[in-house]
Parts: structure tokens; C-alpha cells; sequence
């Protein structure tokens, strides 16, 4: 006779701890005990990035398959409360990879607890405790499940029991798809049943809806679509897991895992699912999770608005009215129209493409006609070997603001020790010893006697296309020469190549010392030191960027120390030249969230509520057009955004990669979402860049995605989404192919 109170009775699911209750009141406040020989000390935030501390005792190590790098062990909190930690161990701490994985699965713990983790329905989730991304050996805390694998059910479950547990697995799909979330690891060793209700496994796997596919799990488990790795990430991919077990659970094995089973007509209970088509292969022809649910009879716990108050709806509805502000101010309907037209942030009307103002203060002195340059149409590229044909017209030197004129006997070369060195090409009759010349000379700067400091332009500057200037803006400290170099690097991973964008460097030998003392330097975890206040402004690198076989534009950077534009001095002057910024904000001053507030005292930075005085100086010095509004395009950049990662509006964009093309739909969702997340966390002076700026959009960046420690960063630099801001500015100059001249949102 059969023992009722053996753990492998499969009526009875074993539960060897009890698991910590996270809605305790008393769970996180326990005082610890006292020191123990078995105890250490363990400190980690809870899924509210709220900083606790508690004596821990651990269990032996094991390793988890399917997660490189990552050891799993059980560990008691305080007076004797279990939980179980996944961490990374030190040996696995020099693949970026693992620690991307780790990083991503308690984002989406973290979004899954802050959303459903006080509901009822939560329960089929795993339950994150806490976590410790910046430790030596980072990790996650979760509470232990209850129950048992489906494995050990197969066969033995009665007909309610099979239907309540697809029922529920249809409706964790549902509450994932809702925060955009794909689990991915839907499989009858991941699930648990305690006989009233199942319970995913830890979101390791998990991805965003829309992202591409990354190749993971097998046969029948996975669809075939992910574990080729093919298309886009579907919330409909856990829906085959699902129909893959509920064939497991009735007929007591798993299929072949290609298609609907071959036997499927056979099992009556079935046929419904069969027919809705969600033994199809392609996630496209499955239904959706709430279709499924209602196929089931289950009831949608979403349908009665459960949870989904948004606390920055207000705040997005206050960004369409900005953005209908600048509208009418350009098309002289709104308040300040008799003084002329402002564009708006997209350059375009709802009706139509309608008459933009000249794009710079400097088109408008020196010429170069009132409308930015559109990507041209793709054609032969020219050879390199080509010497290129003098400008027909002046160029405006980026330094001093005048016109200069191309002149072979100003060429130089500078050597190593910074001397300038005259250059001749008279005598030089082969065509590519000249371009390859020229490629690497300077052209030196007429205006010097004017009493400004001596100064050159790299020569392509002056011979190829229309010049764009960018300027970083922001006090000291935001962050402004890690982006760059950030920005910088990614370019030259091939960053804008998706993009149709070909870059090379202004001046091969200037971009070098640049890519070695500042790009390399924070890819292997150094960080930079403090940008030097200088006494004339000099851009801190250059490109050559083209679309297709258009005629490369020379892109410049301006990196200046927040010292000298928060003052109204002579070296900021070069600022009214400018075409084009990117304001950049740091969360530590800016926001109101107590969860920064450790990191500020570390950091020393105090929050303000007047906005970054660098903005407010640089917005009142560059022209402004009629209307009242800044004719530069504009991108405000949210920095550190790894800081305020687990928001759900930061979130929702810095845990997703850019997309491979350019997408004004996404571009305007992002501006409103950082819009009305600023809005809501910081005063309205951070706003200021938009509020000022015809054309401006809003992204969440991360230039090193950490904080150093000393002067490296532990876990290495990873930037993220650091391209936005200037693929933004590319496209509302008219440098980015697919993107209409000045289109910066889309209508």
C-alpha cells in the first residue's frame, strides 16, 4: 500500500522549505541574528530598489544548464527565511554575453513583480526577492516554488487538471504579452504544478516582443521558428510551448515538434486547439494569447483594467500638446505667429511637406541654401583614388565661425610633435599620391591674425560635402565624453552600416589617436578622465559619412568641458555655428527618485531643480528662429539611463536594441515616453532643450551601462542605445537614407 505521505507521491507535491512570503510585512525588516560561524553578510535592493541587509547562511553550488555562467544555490536570509540565488560567478565575469543575460532576466523579474506581483494571478511567475547587479559575483534572489515539474505529472493528471493547467499557461502568456514580455522557456521541466495552480521558471531566456529571435531551446519545446533564430520575437512563440504540452500532458509524450501532431485528430479534447491553429509553425497563423483564452473559457484577468493605471498618461497627453504648440507656431496659427513660422519636430505637416527655414543661423550669412541637403540617390562611388575638385564656394571653419576659402598654399602636415609643416603637391603629377595626400593634410585657418588661437581644418572638410557640427551639451560630469566615445566606438563596430551609412575617418591619423586614447579605453573598463577646460573651442573628432554613392558629408564633434559652456565666455562662441546638439542629462541631478539617492552620495552630485545650467547657457546664446523657437536640430539625451533602468518607461527602450532601419513610429514613442518620464521625475527646467528647440527628440542612452569603481568599471563598459540621439539628428539633417530632410518624428 502506497504511503500518503511520501514526497514522490504525485498528488502530493514536495515542498522541502518553506518559501519566503515577499508580502510579509515583516520579511525585510527581521533584525538579523547574532554572528554565527556559518553566517555572512549579504546586501542587495528588492525588486523597489530599496537597499536591505541580512546575515545569509548558503547551500552547495550547482550549475544550471542553460544559463552559461550561472550557479544556482539555496541561501537562508536572517531568522530563517529561504530563497534561492542564481549568481555569476567570477570565472564567467570576461563574457559580456553572461552578464547581458543575467542583467536582462531580472529586468524582466523585476517588470513581471512591480506589475502583477501583487495580484493574485502573479503566482505563476517567479518571485524575485532582490538582487545585486554591481557585486563582485552579481546575482538574483527569487522564492523557492512550490510544486513539481510537469515531468513527473505526465500521464497521471485527470481531464480538469490538464485543462486548468493550459488554461493558466494561456493566461501567463497573455500577462506577459501585455509588458511586451516573451518567456521563451515554456517546457515541462521549466513548469510546475502544486495542484491548484503552475508556475513558470525564472525569465532567463525571456526576450521583448519585436526584437529578433535569438536561437534557444529544442524539440517540441521551442517552435521552429525560434530555435532557428529567424524573424521577429512573438509573444505567440510561448503559445506553441504551450500547445506542445498539452499534447504532452494528454497523451503522455512529447511530439516530433514540427507541426501539429500526426495522431492530433485522435484526441477529441484537442480538435478545438488544433483547428485555431495553434499547432501551426508559423507563430503568424496561431491566434493571439487572449483568442486562446477565450477558446478556453478561461477569463481574462486584464478585461476589467487590473493594473493598468499609468501614472505618465497625463504627461504623454502634455507632450502632444507641446508638439501642436510648435505647429501652430509654424504655421502662424498659435501665440508668436506674427513674427514668422517655426518648424515642428517632424519638418512636416499632416497635410504635406511644408516650407522649412534655413536649418542654420550660418546658412542664412554665408549661403548654402535654406533647405538641408537631402540624402542623395545612389550612384557610382567615387574613386579613391580621385583628387578631389576645389569647393566652388567658401566653407565656414566650425572654430572661428569665418569663411575660408580652399588654398593650395596653406596645406600642411602636422608631425608627431605637433609642428606644422608646409605642404607642396606642385610637383606631384600622380593623381592617387595627391588624394592620399590631401586625405591626411590640413588646411590651415586664414583668420588667425583676427587674434584668435592658430587653428587648421582636416582638407576633405573644405573638398567634400556640406559639414555638420555636433556639440555635446551638459554640465561636468554628465557623461558628455563618455557618449561620445561610445557613440564613436559603435561607429566603428559598424554601427550605422544598417542604416545605408558609410563613414571614414576626417583625418585617418587624428581619428586613430582618438579610437586608441578614448574609445579604446572604455571598451576594456577604464574610465575617461574629466574633459580640460580650453581657451578655443577644437572639435574633438570627425568623420566622413555617405549614403550609398552620395558625396561624403564631414561630420564633426564637439566635446567641450561643462565649464565652459555653463559660462558666457569667448570659447563658447563656436556655438552659434553649431548645426546641430545633443543635450545631455544626467538622472543624478535631475530626477527625484530615492533609489538614486545612494549613488549621489557616493557620487557627491546633489539633485537640482533649475535644470543643468550648460543648457540654460547654450540656449540663450545660439540663434533662434522667428517664432522664438532654436532652428538647430536637437536630441536630449537621458545618460546613466542604466541607473533608472527597472522604470518601466526606461525599460520598455534601453532593454531592446535599436532596430536595423529607421522608424519615425518608434522614434516619436520614445520621445514621448523619456517626455513624460522626465516630466513627471525631474522639474520642468530639464525640459528646457525641448521646450526651446523646433526640432527635439528624447532617448534613454547608457554610455558605459555602470558605475566605475576607482577608475575602471567592473563589470566592463556596455553602452546602449548610445546611436539614437545622432541617427535622430542624421535624419532631421537629411543624412540618413529612408528618413524625408528634417523628419525627426513622425505624424
Amino acid at each position: 500500500m502506497t504511503d500518503p505521505n511520501r514526497p514522490d507521491r504525485p498528488d502530493r507535491p514536495a515542498d522541502p522549505d518553506p518559501p519566503i512570503d515577499p508580502d510579509h510585512p515583516d520579511h525585510l525588516s527581521e533584525p538579523t541574528p547574532p554572528p554565527h560561524p556559518y553566517y555572512q553578510e549579504l546586501e542587495f535592493r528588492t525588486h523597489e530598489e530599496v537597499p536591505v541587509r541580512f546575515a545569509v547562511r548558503y547551500g552547495e553550488d550547482h550549475r544550471q544548464p542553460g544559463r552559461p555562467g550561472v550557479v544556482a544555490r539555496r541561501a537562508v536570509l536572517g531568522a530563517g527565511w529561504s530563497v534561492l540565488q542564481y549568481r555569476l560567478t567570477a570565472s564567467a565575469q570576461g563574457d559580456p554575453h553572461a552578464y547581458g543575460l543575467l542583467e536582462r532576466e531580472v529586468s524582466a523579474a523585476i517588470a513581471l513583480e512591480r506589475r502583477y506581483g501583487q495580484l493574485k494571478f502573479g503566482a505563476v511567475f517567479a518571485r524575485i526577492i532582490g538582487f545585486d547587479l554591481t557585486a563582485a559575483e552579481p546575482f538574483v534572489l527569487y522564492r523557492p516554488p512550490a510544486g513539481r515539474p510537469l515531468t513527473e505529472w505526465a500521464g497521471r493528471l485527470g481531464a480538469e487538471d490538464q485543462e486548468r493547467i493550459t488554461g493558466q499557461l494561456a493566461m501567463s502568456v497573455r500577462l506577459m504579452a501585455e509588458i511586451d514580455l516573451v518567456h521563451r522557456a515554456v517546457a515541462p521541466d521549466t513548469v510546475r504544478w502544486d495542484g491548484t495552480r503552475v508556475r513558470l521558471c525564472e525569465p532567463y531566456a525571456a526576450l521583448r516582443a519585436g526584437e529578433a529571435r535569438e536561437p534557444f531551446g529544442t524539440a517540441p519545446w521551442a517552435s521552429p521558428e525560434q530555435r532557428a533564430g529567424a524573424g521577429a520575437v512573438d509573444p505567440r512563440d510561448d503559445l506553441w510551448s504551450v500547445a506542445a504540452l498539452a499534447y504532452y500532458l494528454l497523451s503522455g509524450r512529447p511530439d516530433r515538434g514540427e507541426g501539429p501532431p500526426a495522431d492530433l485528430a485522435d484526441y477529441r479534447r484537442l480538435a478545438a486547439l488544433g483547428q485555431s491553429g495553434l499547432y501551426s509553425p508559423r507563430a503568424a497563423e496561431r491566434p493571439h494569447p487572449a483568442e486562446l483564452m477565450r477558446l478556453l473559457h478561461v477569463p481574462d484577468p486584464l478585461a476589467t483594467g487590473v493594473g493598468t493605471a499609468d501614472p505618465l498618461s497625463r504627461r504623454r497627453a502634455e507632450y502632444d500638446l507641446q508638439l501642436a504648440r510648435k505647429r501652430a507656431l509654424r504655421d502662424g496659427t498659435g501665440p508668436g505667429a506674427g513674427e514668422g513660422r517655426a518648424a515642428d519636430p517632424a519638418g512636416l505637416d499632416r497635410d504635406g511637406p511644408a516650407p522649412r527655414p534655413p536649418r542654420t543661423f550660418l546658412g542664412r550669412i554665408f549661403g548654402g541654401g535654406d533647405e538641408p541637403p537631402r540624402a542623395a540617390a545612389p550612384g557610382p562611388s567615387p574613386s579613391p583614388d580621385a583628387v578631389p575638385d576645389p569647393p566652388s564656394r567658401s566653407r565656414t571653419c566650425p572654430h572661428c565661425l569665418l569663411p575660408v576659402a580652399y588654398d593650395e598654399r596653406l596645406l600642411v602636415t602636422i608631425d608627431a610633435k605637433g609642428n606644422r609643416i608646409p605642404l607642396d603637391l606642385s610637383g606631384e603629377c600622380r593623381p592617387g599620391h595627391v588624394a592620399d595626400a590631401l586625405r591626411k593634410a590640413y588646411h590651415l585657418c586664414p583668420h588667425t591674425a583676427d587674434g584668435d588661437e592658430e587653428h587648421e581644418l582636416p582638407v576633405p572638410y573644405l573638398t567634400t560635402g556640406e559639414p555638420l557640427s555636433v556639440a555635446l551639451v551638459g554640465s561636468s560630469s554628465v557623461g558628455k565624453t563618455h557618449l561620445l566615445a561610445a557613440m564613436l566606438g559603435e561607429v566603428e563596430l559598424g554601427g550605422l552600416e544598417p542604416y545605408g551609412l558609410k563613414c571614414r575617418p576626417l583625418n585617418p591619423e587624428a581619428h586613430r589617436t582618438y579610437l586608441r586614447e578614448r574609445v579604446q579605453s572604455l571598451k576594456e573598463g577604464r574610465q575617461l578622465g574629466r574633459t580640460g577646460q580650453q581657451t578655443f573651442a577644437r572639435f574633438a573628432d570627425g568623420l566622413l559619412v555617405s549614403a550609398g554613392g552620395a558625396t561624403p558629408r564631414p561630420v564633426v564633434f564637439f566635446d567641450l568641458a561643462g565649464e565652459d559652456l555653463a559660462q558666457d565666455g569667448e570659447v563658447g562662441r563656436f556655438l552659434m555655428g553649431v548645426d546641430a546638439f545633443v543635450f545631455v542629462l544626467d538622472p543624478l541631478r535631475a530626477l527625484r527618485l530615492p533609489s538614486l539617492d545612494p549613488v549621489r552620495e557616493q557620487s557627491g552630485l546633489r539633485r537640482r531643480d533649475l535644470g543643468d545650467e550648460a543648457f540654460t547657457t547654450v540656449l540663450n546664446r545660439i540663434p533662434r528662429q522667428r517664432g522664438g523657437l532654436v532652428a538647430a536640430p536637437a536630441a536630449l539625451a537621458v545618460n546613466k539611463s542604466d541607473l533608472v533602468r527597472f522604470e518601466p518607461s526606461v525599460d520598455r527602450w534601453l532593454g531592446r536594441a535599436l532596430p536595423g532601419r529607421h522608424d519615425p513610429e518608434a522614434l516619436r514613442d520614445e520621445s514621448r515616453d523619456a517626455y513624460a518620464f522626465l516630466a513627471h521625475h525631474a522639474g520642468a527646467a530639464w525640459l528646457k532643450p525641448f521646450d526651446d528647440c523646433a526640432d527635439c527628440t528624447l532617448h534613454f542612452v547608457a554610455a558605459t551601462g555602470g558605475q566605475a569603481r576607482g577608475d575602471r568599471f567592473p563589470h566592463g563598459a556596455r553602452p546602449r542605445r548610445v546611436l539614437a540621439p545622432l541617427l535622430s539628428l542624421f535624419a532631421m539633417c537629411g543624412l540618413l537614407p529612408g528618413a524625408e530632410s528634417g523628419e525627426g518624428i513622425a505624424r
